[in-house]
């Protein structure tokens, strides 16, 4: 009888062996789960979410795992299938979009090169060995090729991605080429006019709060429609804006130079701009400053993405004094950026920098930029500081990723603080209710906390009253009205007791949008994520939508200013100036 003397280790590799694919199945499960886990669960957690991210980089080792070791492919399918796979991953990563590296490399193309990794030889698992792993290496490079092409712009806030072609100008190249490259330019001599009455000194307003009293709108937006006053293209960034008579202030980014800009508010034209050479950019929110302007005790305070602080003279631009938060603090550029809102307080200017020990909080001198004091607080935080009456005490209040703290306004000195540390991100405003309660809220879904603040004395006790995760803001802030919380959980605008931290309703899908409070008209005003203007009905009872209305296009996470009757609205894009219909005709 005939036999085949070729050693096995010889022969060629091409003849039909079934793979083992039970364990490519589960591992498929596994990965589905892992990635739509929010979905799944139609509720937003920080457990879900780090699942969507790392789960399918552990399903991606154990699959790395079953095909090298348990798939019954042949030695060489297996190993020079895997180190092709890795190969093309290495160079998915080298050559694609700069977007689309770092963590956005395994969030987008990896899981899905993961799951063509994992089907492919399962479909094909009854062909032949040499085809077979043709066929799923091709695959694999038909994903880290196209994913080569692409530019990620960002995600919203339930983490979709923008996802555009990487030779698509983006809204900012184009920008670029409709004003000319941003040049520094001498300040035009009608801005010596007076700077004129500081209508919108904050960040979220006078008392960083969001709350507009003395406006009524009406409600029947299809009979009399919000005016567009005017509409303009603007760089991108995170900024709201101040308002002084006539200017409005804002910050962005056009290429690799970081403004800050002075409009008109009746045009929407520009006045005067200054440049700094900057440039942040992160994956998540894009390029582009965080804070917000401040207008106070006549100067204009500025904090760009990459820590300079800036006074300056804002009818005509011209700089006073400039601080460089990075190398104060002597700490790394944050993640996100420096997002601190200056806060100016007596005679001076403060900001959060997050460095080590005594670095944390940073008080300049108003007039001279020069240090005043510092203090520890935290090592992470896109809060900015405020001045609340606690206790009928003037309270500098700070969130960072350890809690809250209190501090005296004119030494910095610790008066009082509150643990409640998170790995996340804060990013909200504390919320001071009756002068001796405080709300504190919690990014990527850890919930709201309502605390008293007691003092005694020299002492200050600080209790817990109840936690809720009824409440869970990641970057919109909240108001409170007669005795109920109004605000989005997650991206869902809801309402909770106050009392008890219990939901009333949650039904608003306004995506991750931002909100206002006119208290004397029970209304609220929400900017949606999508640019509309919502108007609500402040009540416990329902969700009562009264009116909407689009005034912006694009992805919006930018504060709204509302002035008189006038909507003023920005996001990474553009700006635009809305009139929104009294109630009472006639008021101004």
């Amino acid at each position: 009888m005939a036999t085949d003397a070729t050693p096995a280790a010889n022969r060629p590799e091409t003849s039909l062996q079934p793979l083992r694919i039970w364990p490519a199945l589960v591992l498929l499960v596994l990965f589905a789960l892992a990635k739509f886990s929010t979905q799944i669960n139609g509720e937003f957690t920080p457990t879900l979410f780090m699942l969507t991210i790392f789960g399918p980089m552990v399903i991606g080792v154990l699959a790395g795992v079953w095909w090298a070791f348990f798939s019954r492919a042949s030695f060489r399918e297996r190993w020079q299938g895997l180190l092709e796979v890795v190969a093309l991953g290495v160079l998915g990563f080298v050559i694609a979009d700069k977007s689309m590296r770092g963590m956005s490399f395994f969030f987008y193309p990896f899981p899905l090169a993961l799951a063509v990794f994992l089907i492919v030889p399962t479909v094909l698992s009854q062909w032949r060995s040499k085809w077979r792993t043709m066929l799923t290496v091709l695959a694999v490079a038909v994903v880290f090729g196209y994913s080569a092409l692409i530019r990620l712009e960002g995600l919203t806030g339930d983490f979709d991605a923008k996802i555009t072609y990487r030779w698509q100008p983006t809204a900012e190249d184009l920008l670029l080429a409709a004003s000319g490259k941003a040049s520094a330019t001498p300040a035009p001599a009608e801005n010596a006019e007076p700077l004129g009455e500081v209508t919108w000194s904050d960040f979220r307003g006078p008392q960083r709060d969001g709350v507009v009293p003395g406006v009524k709108l009406a409600t029947d937006w299809k009979a009399t429609p919000p005016r567009e006053v005017w509409r303009k293209k603007i760089g991108p960034g995170w900024s709201s804006f101040v308002v002084a008579g006539n200017r409005l202030f804002t910050q962005e980014q056009r290429g690799e130079q970081e403004l800050v800009v002075c409009y008109d508010t009746n045009t929407g034209d520009e006045r005067w701009r200054h440049e700094t050479a900057a440039r942040f950019w992160e994956s998540v929110a894009g390029a582009g400053p965080r804070a917000t302007p401040t207008l106070a005790q006549g100067g204009l305070f500025t904090l760009g993405a990459t820590g300079v602080l800036i006074r300056f003279e804002p009818t005509t631009g011209k700089v006073v004094w400039q601080r460089n938060l990075k190398d104060d603090s002597q700490r790394e550029l944050p993640i996100w950026g420096f997002s601190s809102s200056p806060l100016v307080v007596g005679d001076v200017v403060v900001v959060h920098a997050g460095g080590k020990e005594d670095k944390g909080l940073f008080a300049y001198d108003l007039a001279t930029g020069a240090p005043r004091w510092q203090v520890a607080s935290g090592d992470h935080s896109y809060s900015s500081p405020q001045v609340s009456l606690i206790g009928g005490r003037p309270s500098l209040l700070m969130m960072t990723n350890a809690g809250l703290t209190a501090h005296d306004p004119v030494t910095g000195k610790l008066l009082w603080e509150h643990a409640w540390k998170i790995e996340n991100y804060r990013v909200l405003q504390p919320l001071v209710i009756d002068g001796n309660r405080v709300l504190v809220g919690t990014g990527i879904g850890s919930g709201t906390r309502l605390l008293q603040v007691t003092p005694s004395g020299d002492d200050v006790k600080v209790d817990t009253v109840w936690t809720t995760s009824d409440m869970k803001p990641d970057y919109n802030d909240y108001v409170v009205h007669h005795g109920y919380l109004y605000g989005f959980d997650h991206n869902i605008f809801a309402c909770i007791d106050l009392a008890t931290g219990k939901r009333q309703w949650k039904k608003g899908r306004y995506g991750n949008g931002q909100g206002l409070l006119l208290p004397d008209a029970d209304q609220l005003l929400v900017l949606s994520e999508e640019g509309e203007a919502v108007l609500l009905h402040a009540t416990p009872e329902k969700l009562d939508e009264l009116a909407r209305h689009s005034v912006l296009v694009g992805k919006t996470w930018n504060h709204p200013v509302f002035i008189g009757n006038r909507l003023y609205a920005r996001n990474s894009e553009e700006m635009s100036c809305f009139e929104l219909p009294l109630a009472d005709a006639t008021a101004k």
